[in-house]
């Protein structure tokens, strides 16, 4: 009887990596560069874990994708699928979505932004994408049991606000033992407001479309799917609606295969640290492992991440091994 082939394993990440600039096309100009020694660090943190498929969340877009195509350059030829769309970050509005009585500011933007693409989310993937599907232009009052903030928004904004603050994006992956659907977002930070709470309520909001599309409630719900992403929430601690967070975690279609790990250290005066990146698989994949790389202590791997643990920026990458 012939020996069975040994099941494929596929290493998903997120990465919410400081991967934005001051304006437009200053990403790009780093990348060639090749002084910044930020960028050093985030490449060198990815080169030590080497995901199979990568989404970026903090990554400036520009139309022909040249910042994406120098990044995943600086790989070689690991990556050579690039992925991006254009973010609603920065993406104008012409109207006062803050209501400061002011227009043209970054929070007056589909999502906060200083200019248009400013950051995006981005997908590295040693192997093709396939299928599509875009759900950063549904309006956030058109999300099933949306809540918006009572009595905040007049109707010419409900009738252009955007639920995704950068984006929602259903991707598929053609892996070597059959598709995987991609669930990619990055959702607002829920605090920069006031009483009203419309960041907290957003945020909340953003983590719910993934249970509504899940449901069905945007086509037919997908298969063999990993939801991936920076929630900016952590379920237990920090600003925000934790409580929607634990208990999306505990949906029984999906697996936490990291609970209780913090993804982010920001100083001790500011958040503390906090689990805000998710790599979470459908239930019916096997984990074969998964971890936060937060080295410790002062060897090797903790020289990645400088002297103060900060040279690739406050959050550290996600990542989950899965087989079929």
């Amino acid at each position: 009887m012939p020996a069975l082939a040994a099941a494929e394993t596929y290493r998903i990440a997120t990465y919410a990596a400081p991967l934005s600039r001051d304006g437009p096309g200053l990403l790009l100009r780093d990348i060639l560069k090749g002084e910044d020694t930020q960028i050093a660090a985030i490449q060198a943190v990815i080169a030590h874990q080497y995901p199979d498929i990568l989404l970026l969340t903090d990554f400036d877009y520009d139309l022909e994708g040249m910042a994406l195509a120098a990044f995943a350059d600086l790989f070689g030829n690991a990556y050579p699928h690039r992925f991006a769309l254009r973010p609603n970050a920065g993406l104008a509005t012409g109207l006062d979505m803050d209501r400061n009585g002011r227009k043209g500011e970054p929070r007056d933007a589909q999502g906060y932004g200083r200019f248009a693409g400013d950051g995006g989310m981005a997908i590295l993937s040693r192997y093709p994408m396939g299928k599509v599907a875009d759900l950063s232009d549904v309006l956030w009052r058109d999300l099933p049991g949306a809540t918006l903030p009572k009595d905040f928004y007049p109707e010419e904004i409900l009738d252009i606000q955007r639920l995704s603050s950068t984006g929602h994006w259903i991707v598929q992956l053609d892996l070597p033992d059959g598709p995987m659907t991609l669930l990619a977002f990055s959702a607002t930070p829920p605090v920069f407001d006031g009483p009203e709470d419309r960041n907290g309520l957003r945020n909340r909001d953003e983590l719910r479309m993934w249970q509504v599309v899940l449901g069905g409630g945007f086509g037919p719900p997908p298969t063999a799917f990993v939801i991936a992403g920076n929630a900016n929430l952590d379920p237990t601690d920090g600003d925000g609606f934790s409580g929607a967070m634990a208990r999306f975690l505990a949906d029984p279609r999906l697996q936490d295969p990291l609970p209780g790990k913090d993804t982010a250290n920001w100083p001790d005066d500011a958040a503390g640290d906090l689990r805000v990146s998710y790599v979470l698989p459908a239930a019916d994949w096997d984990v074969m492992d998964a971890g936060v790389f937060w080295p410790a202590g002062d060897g090797p791997e903790a020289g990645l991440l400088g002297d103060d643990g900060l040279a690739a920026g406050p959050h550290h990458l996600v990542w989950v091994d899965i087989s079929r």
